[in-house]
């Protein structure tokens, strides 16, 4: 299956998502295990089949592995990031999609399913948001940066201002497009692959610089965590990694 027809299923599964949440009256907590919400639910039966439906091998949030975890494609999922903003009504939550092949991340897609906005890239073809190509903001010093975070730091590391906006693959897509100039897990806060591999793949695509704040392994094929940060040059990259307590 070549990008163009991958770009298509995911696509496929978004809009899946979003008439299910539509057609969906009860978005609260589905009593199954903390932060699961019955919206996640409903949009993982909907995404879930249409990733099987082409073929993909598929790692979601929700329901785990389905397919075989050594296929060729795996699509890695989280059909509602930021769920707890969507039951509390913040317009600021997505799904996320990023599918692996043996050398990595592919395509990703990322999908405000409040707004609208639109993010994807494929590997060495650019990143784009409804369809204008995404550029960093070219922040070179902490000191001028406003940085996105999940968890909260141990001290105060000399950034302008922090967000916290709680859905990462939105705000990794926010560096992306310049509207952040980096984005941080800090303190204990830790995030999945779902959470974080297409935003990483339109990052990386659009220039903006990815690491891993322990230096292991970034890209994941299965539920383990890692810390990553994303920064709009590597002068800032470099600034942020110097923050060793972060």
């Amino acid at each position: 299956m070549d990008e163009v027809r991958l770009l298509q299923v995911l696509d496929e599964a978004v809009h899946a998502v979003r008439s299910a949440l539509d057609g969906l009256d009860d978005w609260g907590p589905a009593g199954t295990r903390p932060g699961q919400y019955r919206l996640d639910l409903a949009a993982d039966a909907a995404a879930t089949p249409i990733l099987r439906g082409a073929g993909l091998a598929v790692l979601s949030e929700e329901s785990g592995v389905t397919g075989e975890p050594s296929a060729p494609l795996l699509a890695v999922i989280d059909p509602v990031d930021g769920s707890t903003n969507a039951h509390r009504g913040i317009p600021f939550y997505a799904t996320s999609i990023c599918v692996l092949d043996a050398e990595g991340p592919l395509v990703g897609v990322v999908v405000n399913q409040a707004t609208g906005a639109h993010f994807e890239a494929v590997r060495g073809g650019g990143a784009q948001r409804d369809g204008h190509s995404l550029m960093p903001s070219g922040c070179v010093e902490l000191s001028s940066a406003i940085v996105g975070i999940s968890g909260f730091p141990a001290r105060y590391p000399g950034w302008a201002q922090f967000r916290a906006l709680g859905a990462a693959a939105l705000e990794f897509c926010a560096v992306a497009e310049g509207t952040l100039d980096a984005y941080s897990v800090v303190g204990r806060s830790t995030l999945f692959g779902w959470d974080y591999l297409a935003g990483m793949l339109i990052c990386s695509e659009a220039g903006a610089v990815t690491t891993e704040r322990d230096g292991a392994e970034v890209v994941v094929r299965d539920a383990a965590t890692r810390r990553p940060a994303v920064a709009a040059t590597q002068q800032l990259s470099d600034q942020l990694h110097a923050v060793t307590d972060l």
